[in-house]
């Protein structure tokens, strides 16, 4: 009977050409297999590439970033503060005012021992030490700075601080009681500096961001 199967179903194939027949599909089937394994497990290493890819583009290196944006604008803004303040003193210190727009505008040289646009006379070595202070602050929040926004307004503050502080150190009449070098003078206004727009743009900007409801951090809340 199992002759009669043999013959009637393969009449044509040899019993030896059959039997590589045999094999070739059984190495087949086993290559499929091996396949289908091998795709279930880069399926299930994929998910796990694909959440760590996040966390290397949006964790530390993105904090990087914002925290070298805020030393760039920090040192931009401290820069030009510093090469303002050397010019005005060899140039224009104890010079005639230049007008800039007649009377609205000016460059009158003076020094400055208050804050900024002149407050507080008696007080230099408070403000001395709350800029120091405001500086070691920015320094602790770029830690966990993911806003531009925000690295932006704190660059501003840190460099207009520091180029106060540079005053207050190292010039005239001693150490944490130096007088700033202010030059800019508006018509009715206080004689500000460099230093001082910056601080006050920072501080300006701050202001906005958290009625905006934006965080250092990056994440925004609503009151």
């Amino acid at each position: 009977m199992a002759e009669a199967e043999r013959i009637i179903g393969t009449p044509d194939i040899p019993e030896a050409a059959r039997a590589a027949q045999e094999r070739d599909d059984d190495g087949t089937r086993a290559r499929s297999d091996a396949s289908a394994d091998t795709g279930t497990s880069g399926g299930s290493q994929a998910p796990d590439q694909a959440d760590q890819a996040p966390e290397e583009d949006g964790g530390r290196p993105k904090g990087r970033r914002k925290i070298a944006v805020l030393f760039a604008v920090a040192a931009f803004a401290y820069l030009v503060d510093l090469v303002s303040k050397m010019i005005v003193v060899a140039k224009l210190e104890h010079h005639d005012a230049i007008e800039i727009f007649g009377e609205w505008l000016k460059f009158d040289a003076i020094r400055n021992r208050g804050a900024a646009f002149g407050f507080g006379q008696a007080f230099t070595i408070i403000f001395t030490l709350i800029a120091a202070a405001v500086i070691v602050v920015i320094f602790r929040l770029a830690r966990k700075l993911y806003s531009l926004p925000w690295a932006i307004a704190l660059g501003l503050l840190l460099g207009g601080a520091l180029g106060n502080l540079t005053d207050r150190i190292f010039r005239a009449p001693g150490v944490l009681e130096g007088a700033v070098v202010d030059f800019i003078a508006p018509k009715h206004f206080a004689v500000f500096n460099l230093a001082d727009s910056a601080i006050v743009c920072g501080g300006i900007l701050i202001v906005l961001l958290s009625f905006r409801g934006l965080d250092p951090d990056g994440t925004v809340h609503k009151d």
